[in-house]
This record gives structure tokens, sequence and C-alpha cells, in this order.
């Protein structure tokens, strides 16, 4: 056996203490419920959810947790403001013989990639799949054939349901039942972002092979998001701005991700920007969205875009977010659009 003392003082036995398995996803969308669920079905273990910007705080914390054996970390894109962090990180949870796997699709830098490597983490990486399809795809043979429908339900909500995995999975279930059920699913997970403990919930009940209907008060949830929704749509036409390469509104009652698709498909421009202030860290959280013509990758814009001004941001080719800092909000806007041309 090899003992050590911890800072406390206190005789830890390494033999014995290292079992816990924790995954720690993306708490704002179905991908990343979705893959957390898929984890704790093949591991077991806790769930952790945060958002982009409380990743490093729940990596911090765990950093120092004397049980932590292995550790999931899942739809949890980077930034060029973490990313060096989140190495960092990583390092010292090995040198403690952490076991880490890391699953994402989103726009990851080769000089990152190559660092997570060498510290033998497992990297499981395209951008050409979302992370609940990868995780399926990765772990199979521990997860049940309900598994496949809430992945194909998370490439839906992603709209990476034309993937090459993600249609494959899609095509063994009816097209309509699947958008439905991820529709209810994405929904309710949207009207609960301030209720952790319900998407706790959430990622129990998928885990143990519920549909979402089969999620008590789930269709409810919908309805009630759905009104809110339509809501939005006479509030977009009255406030939605142009600029010369796209078309932009401040959200202040719902949720910038809601309202984007809307400021994109009634602008007519190639790019949407939604951004709500969150009062909390005195800042802007910023939704963009690309138009299927946009040829341009917003994510790899928004990112160097977004640090330069001292916020964080990145993602997708036609889907991406940001953190923008409350005063640098207009220069963002104006700095974006020229990048556009």
């Amino acid at each position: 056996m090899f003992f050590s003392l911890n800072e406390g003082g206190n005789v830890i036995d390494y033999s014995m203490a290292r079992t816990k398995v924790v995954c720690v996803s993306h708490k704002e969308d179905a991908d990343g419920i979705s893959a957390a669920a898929l984890v704790r079905q093949a591991f077991g273990g806790e769930t952790k959810l945060v958002d982009y910007p409380g990743l490093m705080n729940e990596l911090e914390h765990l950093r120092n947790n004397e049980a932590l054996k292995t550790l999931y970390i899942c739809d949890l894109g980077l930034s060029k403001t973490n990313q060096e962090q989140f190495v960092n990180l990583l390092t010292d949870l090995r040198k403690k013989r952490v076991s880490i796997i890391y699953i994402d699709h989103h726009d990851l830098d080769e000089k990152i990639k190559k660092q997570i490597r060498k510290l033998k983490v497992k990297l499981i990486h395209t951008i050409d799949e979302c992370t609940t399809v990868q995780v399926y795809d990765a772990f199979k043979s521990k997860l049940n054939d309900h598994s496949a429908f809430i992945a194909a339900c998370a490439a839906i909500t992603d709209y990476m349901e034309d993937r090459p995995l993600g249609s494959k999975m899609l095509q063994k279930f009816d097209r309509q039942f699947a958008l439905l059920e991820a529709t209810v699913l994405t929904f309710t997970i949207v009207s609960h972002q301030k209720d952790k403990e319900y998407l706790l919930y959430l990622v129990d009940e998928l885990s143990e092979s519920k549909y979402p209907h089969d999620i008590p008060n789930a269709f409810e949830f919908a309805r009630i998001q759905a009104e809110r929704i339509s809501g939005v749509i006479q509030k977009v036409k009255e406030n939605m701005k142009t600029m010369k390469n796209l078309a932009y509104m401040e959200v202040t009652d719902s949720g910038a991700s809601m309202v984007v698709n809307f400021v994109l498909g009634m602008s007519g421009k190639d790019v949407g920007v939604s951004y709500k202030f969150r009062e909390d860290n005195g800042v802007y959280a910023v939704s963009i969205r690309g138009s299927r013509t946009c040829k341009i990758h917003l994510g790899k814009i928004v990112n160097p875009l977004a640090t330069e001004l001292g916020g964080s941001g990145g993602g997708h080719d036609k889907a991406c977010g940001a953190v923008i800092p409350k005063d640098k909000m207009t220069t963002f806007l104006k700095k974006f659009n020229s990048k556009l041309n």
C-alpha cells in the first residue's frame, strides 16, 4: 500500500482512496445533458453540470478531490482565454493518476490537442459529430439500444443529424417521433436552466432509458416554453437591428440562444446575433448563428475576437457563442461585422 499526507496532515491510502467516477458536462443543451446520461449509464458515478464559464471552477474543485479516480469531460469547448488553464488543470490531475476522457465537438487548437494527448488523456474529438453521438460510438458496448435514440435526439438538437454517424443513428427510428422527443427534451432543459437539481434528475431519467415524453410534466414544460417562444416573434420583428453583414438584438426576458434563430431567419442576413446581460457577473452572453449559405467559420472568428476584448468565445462553423464584457458589446458587434466581409 502507498500512504501519503495531504495538505491537512491526514494520512491518505492511495491504494484505496481513488474510486470516484465523475462526469462534468454542459448543462445548457440536450447534447450536454444526453452525453452525461450515456456516461452515467455506461460507467455510473456522479454528474456535475456547468455552463462554459463554469468549467474551470469545477476542475479547480475536482483537482483537490482525493477520491477522484476517473474524470469524463463532455461537450465543453475551450477558447483562447481558458485553453492553457485547462491543460494546466489536466496536468495536475494526471500527476495524481486521475484517468481523464475528454469528449467534445467544438473547434480545438491543434497545439492544445497535442498537449492533451501528451498527458495521456483520452481525447475523443471531431467537429463532424455532436458529443453524445461520439460518446455512444466510443462506449456502445457498455450501452443499451435506447442510448442510440438519445444520441440521435442530441444530434437533431445540435443541427448535426445530417452527419455520417448521426444520420445513420436517426435512420433507425421514425423521424417525426425523434423530432418530437428531441424538441420536448430541449424545451424542458431550456426552461430549467436555473434548477440544477432538476437537470441532474433529467440525466438520471435518460440514463435509465426513459424517453423524454416519459418524464413527468415534460410535455407541459415544452408547451410553456413553446408559448414563450411564440411571444418572442413579434418582439424580434420590432427590436431587431441590422448591419451590413449581420442582424442583432439584445434580449431581456428570454434566452439569447432561443432568440438568435428568429433574428437570423427574419433578417435575411447570413449571420444572426442575440445577446443578454448576465447580472451575476456583469457580462453579455452572446449567441451567434449562421445560415446554410454562410461560408465563414464563425467560431474561428469569434474565439480570437472575444479574447481580444477581454471575454471568451468560440464554437462551430454555423453556431457559436461568446461572453463579452458589458462595455465592449458594441465594439464586438462592429468588429465582428467587419470580419464577415
